[in-house]
Parts: C-alpha cells; structure tokens; sequence
C-alpha cells in the first residue's frame, strides 16, 4: 500500500507560523488599543487667568514684571511643590500660598510682604468673571477624540465647583464618567479612585489613558491599576527633569501618539 503521509512542505510550514504569529499580534494589538482617555483638570484642560492678574497685583505695589517671566516662575514653583510636597495643593490655600509666593517672588527676584500681595490678588481675581479657562486646543482635541469613539472621563483632585468649571469652558459634556475627589471622598494617587472610574465605566484599564500635569499624581497614581499615562507639560521637559518614566507631551494634540 501506498504512503499516503502528508508531507508539508517546510517553506509553507514557514508562512503558516508567519501567519499565525502576525493575526495573534494584530489581535493582541487591537485588545490593548486605547479606546478611553481620562483626564485631570487642572492645567490639563484648563489653566488660571492667573499670570495677568498677579501681574496686575505687583503693579499695585508698584512692581512691574516680565509677563512671561511670571507665567515661567509660576510653571516652575508648581513643579517643584508636586515634587517636594506631594498633595500640598489639596490643603487649603492658606496653609501654603506665603510659602508658595516668597519662593516665586525671590526668584522673580521681588521682595515683598506676600500677605499683603496675596489678599491684593485675590481681591483682583474675584473681579474676573471665568478665572480659569481652557485650553486653546482642549475642545478640538476632545471633539476629535469623539469623532474616532474613544470614551472620555475625568479623574480630577478639585473641590465641589470642578463640574461648575468644566461646564463654564464649554467641555463638560464631552465626559461620561467624572471622578472627582471631594465627591468620592478619595484623593490620587490613591488607586481606589482610579479603580472606581475602571469599574463604573466598564472599561479595562489596559485599554485607557490617563493624561495629567502632575507625575506624582497621575502617572504614579494611574499606574497603580495598570493604565498608561502621559504628562502635559508645556515647557518641555522643564520643571519635571526628574522623570524618565513617563512620555511627556507639550500640549493636549500629543495625546494622538498614544492610542
């Protein structure tokens, strides 16, 4: 009798395996796709009037300072707060801001009484009707991020006026699902509000985003439940020189390089 063994050629042998590991790949690739994106608030989404009208506070002293100069200092003292003071901006302000101010004002190289500067600033912030404003990119990005059917959330250390705000900028409606810590009673980087998003939303965190300006924070905190994350930082790498774990992105539009 004949035999009627297969004999499989070894270069259709080789395509097959080929094959095989290129369509487990594509599957794995497509199981990992980013289809959510969380974000943070604060110098995030939005960002304070704040540069002008300390500015304005100063010249009331009789200080007249560089703008931009202003807006570098004020980026560089956040910076260096989340680093060395890690949850100090959930405190109230009292508690921090004359530390904040002096440190700001040496490098400005300003002296000046910062109790007395504070209460002039804050007299002059409470005359501006949208204190903090978005970004001039978030609403594009967000709309665009819509368009390609990525969900959205915010996961957001803020106080109860964070939906009030988000509403005011025009990008509330934008998210499904908002975390925010004075409403669950739960601060980042502590994972359970990370873990209460995933579960509400239905969602697996391999398959989320988390964008965010603090490291600390976001990218600690995220990272904690197995979610990617990437920081916002419009300076570049200045300001957070420390981190080499985390992709860092100069505005809201570099968030495309990650889903």
């Amino acid at each position: 009798m004949a035999d009627t063994t297969a004999v499989i050629d070894p270069s259709c042998q080789s395509c097959y395996t080929a094959a095989t590991t290129t369509a487990a790949r594509a599957i794995e690739e497509r199981a990992l796709r980013k289809s959510f994106v969380w974000f943070d608030i604060g110098y995030t989404l939005l960002y304070m009037q704040r540069e002008a009208t300390y500015r304005e506070a100063l010249l009331q002293f009789g200080v007249d300072a560089d703008l931009e100069e202003i807006r570098l200092q004020f980026h560089l003292t956040d910076k260096l707060f989340m680093r060395e003071y890690p949850g100090i901006f959930l405190q109230p302000v009292a508690t921090y801001m004359p530390a904040y101010l002096g440190l700001m004002n040496f490098r400005l190289g300003i002296s000046l009484d910062v109790c007395e500067l504070n209460a002039c600033w804050e007299d002059i912030k409470a005359k501006v009707g949208s204190y903090w404003q978005p970004y001039p990119e978030a609403a594009e990005v967000l709309a665009e991020l819509k368009k390609r059917g990525i969900g959205m959330g915010v996961i957001s250390n803020w106080d109860a006026t964070a939906r009030d705000v988000l509403r005011a900028a025009g990008l509330i409606d934008y998210f499904g699902h908002l975390f925010i810590s004075s409403e669950v009673n739960c601060n980042k980087p502590d994972a359970r509000i990370f873990r209460m998003a995933l579960e509400t939303a239905g969602v697996d965190a391999r398959q989320c985003l988390y964008v965010g300006d603090n490291y600390y924070d976001d990218c600690l905190g995220s990272r904690k439940v197995g979610m990617a994350a990437v920081i916002v930082n419009r300076y570049g790498f200045l300001g957070i020189e420390e981190i080499e774990d985390c992709p860092v992105i100069n505005d809201l539009t570099g968030i495309f390089h990650y889903i």
